[in-house]
């Protein structure tokens, strides 16, 4: 057996358990890692309070985290013992119920398709904390089919998946000009993230900002707080991705 938070029921936080979990066991194409670090997303917090994906009880929360390999299933050819990685390790579009067993764990089975190396620049917490986030910013532009060369303004420039979206949009889409949103105490941070221009929310309103831009990128679904004429020549709202 291993410690693990897990619950047994949906609910608020108070549903949350410390306690033994049963040690997972690999299966073909799938590691066992020991985990270092876990994140939590919105995701994880949702899924408690009511059944938004298929999975039996009980279930240990956490889709993100970074460790070490330990063991290995037949049919795995990417990794070794002792290989540092870091991954997501819920697929949300295969078919069938999501894993019982999440990251809030001393130990993991997850598919070798799920996860990578980790960097060696980045310590096992900087890792655990990137791989939803990365992929729900992505996913953004990729729906969207951004572009190199065109505008994008993001509303929450300074969240999880906004900082993320900042970098994407100038280091590898290109963007010709990227504006977001930030409180005051956020300012010079998202400047050095690579955004063009930041506008302080807290004194500036949105339906005051008269720019035009190719997307609207809102990861924290202000889209109601925009004036018509902000969307007029906008080509598309990329998304509004809470989690």
């Amino acid at each position: 057996m291993q410690k693990a938070w897990f619950y047994e029921e949906y609910g608020s936080k108070e549903v949350l358990k410390l306690g033994d979990f049963p040690f997972p066991t690999p299966q073909h194409n799938q590691i066992i890692v020991q985990v270092r670090a876990a994140a939590l997303n919105p995701i994880d917090f949702k899924r408690r309070q009511r059944p938004i994906f298929p999975s039996d009880f009980p279930v240990v929360p956490g889709c993100d985290m970074a460790g070490v390999v330990v063991a290995k299933g037949t049919g795995v050819t990417k990794f070794d013992l002792g290989d540092a990685v870091y991954g997501n390790i819920q697929d949300f579009n295969a078919p069938g119920k999501l894993k019982q067993l999440g990251t809030l764990a001393e130990f993991i089975a997850v598919e070798e398709t799920l996860v990578a190396m980790k960097p060696q620049n980045l310590s096992f917490e900087e890792a655990a904390s990137l791989p939803l986030a990365v992929q729900t910013a992505m996913e953004g532009f990729v729906t969207a089919d951004f572009k190199e060369g065109q505008t994008v303004f993001i509303v929450g420039g300074a969240g999880g998946v906004g900082t993320l979206a900042v970098q994407l949009a100038k280091n590898f889409y290109n963007a010709s000009y990227v504006v977001a949103t930030c409180s005051s105490a956020k300012v010079e941070f998202v400047k050095k993230l690579g955004a063009d221009k930041v506008i302080d929310y807290t004194n500036t309103k949105y339906e005051e900002i008269k720019e035009k831009f190719d997307f609207l990128y809102d990861t924290i679904d202000a889209i109601s707080t925009f004036s018509l004429d902000f969307f007029r020549g906008l080509q598309e709202l990329l998304c509004s991705c809470q989690g």
